[in-house]
Protein backbone atom coordinates (compact mmCIF):
# COMPACT_ATOMS: atom_id res chain seq x y z
CA UNK A 1 0.00 0.00 0.00
CA UNK A 2 1.71 3.69 -0.99
CA UNK A 3 0.73 6.59 1.48
CA UNK A 4 -0.52 8.31 -1.37
CA UNK A 5 -3.29 5.53 -1.99
CA UNK A 6 -4.18 5.06 1.79
CA UNK A 7 -7.23 6.13 3.08
CA UNK A 8 -7.58 6.84 6.82
CA UNK A 9 -10.95 7.09 8.72
CA UNK A 10 -12.59 5.82 11.93
CA UNK A 11 -15.64 4.24 12.22
CA UNK A 12 -18.10 2.70 14.42
CA UNK A 13 -18.25 -1.65 14.55
CA UNK A 14 -22.01 -2.55 14.59
CA UNK A 15 -23.66 -5.79 15.40
CA UNK A 16 -26.13 -6.07 12.80
CA UNK A 17 -30.05 -6.98 14.06
CA UNK A 18 -30.73 -10.11 12.13
CA UNK A 19 -29.68 -12.82 12.40
CA UNK A 20 -30.08 -13.03 16.35
CA UNK A 21 -26.99 -15.48 16.65
CA UNK A 22 -24.86 -13.50 13.84
CA UNK A 23 -20.80 -13.17 14.81
CA UNK A 24 -20.07 -11.13 12.61
CA UNK A 25 -20.04 -7.37 13.13
CA UNK A 26 -20.19 -4.21 10.14
CA UNK A 27 -19.24 -0.85 9.89
CA UNK A 28 -20.41 1.70 7.26
CA UNK A 29 -17.30 3.79 5.68
CA UNK A 30 -17.76 7.50 6.26
CA UNK A 31 -18.87 9.29 2.30
CA UNK A 32 -15.66 11.06 2.50
CA UNK A 33 -13.86 7.83 2.79
CA UNK A 34 -15.80 6.03 0.28
CA UNK A 35 -15.97 8.83 -2.24
CA UNK A 36 -11.85 8.48 -2.41
CA UNK A 37 -12.55 4.61 -3.37
CA UNK A 38 -12.59 3.53 -7.56
CA UNK A 39 -16.04 2.91 -7.65
CA UNK A 40 -19.58 3.11 -5.81
CA UNK A 41 -19.97 -0.50 -6.34
CA UNK A 42 -17.98 -3.74 -4.38
CA UNK A 43 -14.17 -2.92 -3.92
CA UNK A 44 -11.63 -5.12 -2.71
CA UNK A 45 -9.56 -3.12 -0.56
CA UNK A 46 -6.79 -3.90 1.77
CA UNK A 47 -4.78 -2.36 5.06
CA UNK A 48 -5.34 -2.27 8.75
CA UNK A 49 -8.16 -2.81 10.98
CA UNK A 50 -7.66 -0.98 14.41
CA UNK A 51 -3.98 -2.38 13.66
CA UNK A 52 -4.54 -6.04 12.24
CA UNK A 53 -3.95 -6.77 8.68
CA UNK A 54 -6.65 -7.32 6.48
CA UNK A 55 -8.25 -7.84 2.68
CA UNK A 56 -12.36 -7.94 2.13
CA UNK A 57 -14.40 -6.84 -0.63
CA UNK A 58 -16.47 -3.94 0.34
CA UNK A 59 -20.07 -3.82 -0.32
CA UNK A 60 -22.17 -0.95 -1.36
CA UNK A 61 -24.80 0.45 1.32
CA UNK A 62 -27.15 1.50 -1.79
CA UNK A 63 -26.50 5.39 -0.48
CA UNK A 64 -23.76 6.35 -2.23
CA UNK A 65 -21.10 4.88 0.49
CA UNK A 66 -19.85 1.19 1.25
CA UNK A 67 -19.86 -1.37 4.86
CA UNK A 68 -17.47 -3.71 5.63
CA UNK A 69 -18.53 -6.80 7.25
CA UNK A 70 -16.03 -7.85 10.06
CA UNK A 71 -15.80 -11.40 10.78
CA UNK A 72 -15.23 -12.71 14.18
CA UNK A 73 -11.50 -13.54 13.42
CA UNK A 74 -10.70 -10.04 12.64
CA UNK A 75 -12.06 -8.34 15.18
CA UNK A 76 -10.80 -10.34 17.78
CA UNK A 77 -7.36 -10.09 16.51
CA UNK A 78 -7.84 -6.38 16.43
CA UNK A 79 -9.08 -6.70 19.77
CA UNK A 80 -12.23 -4.61 19.23
CA UNK A 81 -16.25 -5.25 19.77
CA UNK A 82 -19.55 -4.10 18.78
CA UNK A 83 -20.19 -0.28 19.56
CA UNK A 84 -15.90 0.60 19.78
CA UNK A 85 -14.61 3.26 17.44
CA UNK A 86 -11.75 2.03 14.95
CA UNK A 87 -9.71 3.36 13.07
CA UNK A 88 -8.99 2.14 9.79
CA UNK A 89 -6.63 2.44 6.69
CA UNK A 90 -7.41 0.92 3.46
CA UNK A 91 -6.43 1.31 0.18
CA UNK A 92 -8.05 -0.27 -2.99
CA UNK A 93 -6.21 -4.01 -4.13
CA UNK A 94 -3.34 -3.65 -7.32
CA UNK A 95 -5.86 -6.50 -8.60
CA UNK A 96 -9.35 -7.92 -7.79
CA UNK A 97 -8.98 -11.71 -6.67
CA UNK A 98 -10.99 -14.16 -8.35
CA UNK A 99 -14.60 -14.43 -6.63
CA UNK A 100 -15.85 -18.14 -5.50
CA UNK A 101 -18.18 -19.89 -8.05
CA UNK A 102 -20.92 -21.47 -6.68
CA UNK A 103 -21.39 -24.80 -7.39
CA UNK A 104 -24.38 -25.06 -9.00
CA UNK A 105 -22.85 -22.07 -11.45
CA UNK A 106 -19.85 -24.15 -12.06
CA UNK A 107 -21.87 -27.11 -12.56
CA UNK A 108 -24.05 -24.98 -15.09
CA UNK A 109 -20.98 -23.38 -16.87
CA UNK A 110 -19.07 -26.87 -17.26
CA UNK A 111 -22.28 -27.95 -19.31
CA UNK A 112 -22.24 -24.90 -21.81
CA UNK A 113 -18.54 -25.01 -23.10
CA UNK A 114 -19.48 -21.11 -25.43
CA UNK A 115 -20.90 -20.03 -22.15
CA UNK A 116 -17.58 -20.99 -20.35
CA UNK A 117 -15.54 -19.70 -22.92
CA UNK A 118 -17.37 -16.29 -22.72
CA UNK A 119 -16.74 -16.66 -18.80
CA UNK A 120 -13.57 -17.37 -19.05
CA UNK A 121 -12.38 -14.41 -20.95
CA UNK A 122 -14.06 -11.70 -18.16
CA UNK A 123 -12.51 -10.38 -15.74
CA UNK A 124 -13.13 -10.85 -12.27
CA UNK A 125 -14.60 -8.26 -11.33
CA UNK A 126 -17.36 -8.79 -14.30
CA UNK A 127 -17.55 -12.43 -12.93
CA UNK A 128 -18.20 -11.18 -9.45
CA UNK A 129 -20.95 -9.16 -11.27
CA UNK A 130 -22.37 -12.01 -12.68
CA UNK A 131 -22.32 -14.35 -10.02
CA UNK A 132 -24.09 -11.12 -7.43
CA UNK A 133 -27.02 -10.78 -10.14
CA UNK A 134 -27.32 -14.45 -9.90
CA UNK A 135 -27.63 -15.17 -6.28
CA UNK A 136 -29.27 -11.82 -5.25
CA UNK A 137 -32.50 -13.60 -6.11
CA UNK A 138 -34.69 -14.11 -3.33
CA UNK A 139 -36.40 -17.47 -4.42
CA UNK A 140 -34.38 -20.77 -5.09
CA UNK A 141 -36.50 -21.27 -8.53
CA UNK A 142 -35.09 -17.90 -9.23
CA UNK A 143 -31.30 -18.61 -9.24
CA UNK A 144 -32.09 -21.41 -11.17
CA UNK A 145 -33.58 -19.26 -13.71
CA UNK A 146 -30.83 -16.61 -13.82
CA UNK A 147 -28.28 -19.54 -14.04
CA UNK A 148 -29.53 -20.70 -17.13
CA UNK A 149 -30.28 -17.11 -18.55
CA UNK A 150 -26.45 -16.11 -17.28
CA UNK A 151 -25.79 -19.15 -19.83
CA UNK A 152 -27.43 -18.60 -22.59
CA UNK A 153 -26.34 -15.15 -22.59
CA UNK A 154 -23.05 -15.50 -22.12
CA UNK A 155 -23.07 -18.37 -25.06
CA UNK A 156 -24.18 -16.18 -27.08
CA UNK A 157 -21.44 -13.65 -26.49
CA UNK A 158 -22.86 -11.51 -24.01
CA UNK A 159 -20.30 -10.38 -21.60
CA UNK A 160 -22.07 -8.03 -18.44
CA UNK A 161 -24.59 -8.86 -16.25
CA UNK A 162 -28.48 -7.13 -17.58
CA UNK A 163 -29.64 -4.16 -16.13
CA UNK A 164 -26.93 -4.49 -12.91
CA UNK A 165 -27.40 -1.59 -11.06
CA UNK A 166 -23.36 -1.85 -9.12
CA UNK A 167 -24.05 0.92 -6.53
CA UNK A 168 -27.61 0.12 -5.16
CA UNK A 169 -28.48 3.71 -5.38
CA UNK A 170 -31.31 2.12 -8.26
CA UNK A 171 -32.07 -0.73 -6.81
CA UNK A 172 -33.50 0.11 -2.97
CA UNK A 173 -33.61 -3.06 -1.03
CA UNK A 174 -31.55 -5.23 -3.25
CA UNK A 175 -28.36 -3.61 -1.56
CA UNK A 176 -27.51 -2.31 1.77
CA UNK A 177 -25.70 -2.19 4.92
CA UNK A 178 -27.12 -4.31 7.49
CA UNK A 179 -29.51 -2.95 9.87
CA UNK A 180 -27.70 -2.13 13.45
CA UNK A 181 -29.36 -4.20 16.84
CA UNK A 182 -29.75 -1.07 19.64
Amino acid sequence: MTPTASIRFTAVLHRPAEPDNATWTFLVLPKAASAKLPARSMTTVEGTFAGAPFQATLEPDGEGSHWLKVDKTLREAAGVAAGDKVALVIAPVKEEPEPAVPPDLHKALAASPAAKAVWTSLTPVARRDWIHWITSGKKAETRTKRIATACDMLASGKRRACCFDRSGMYSKGTMGAPVAAE
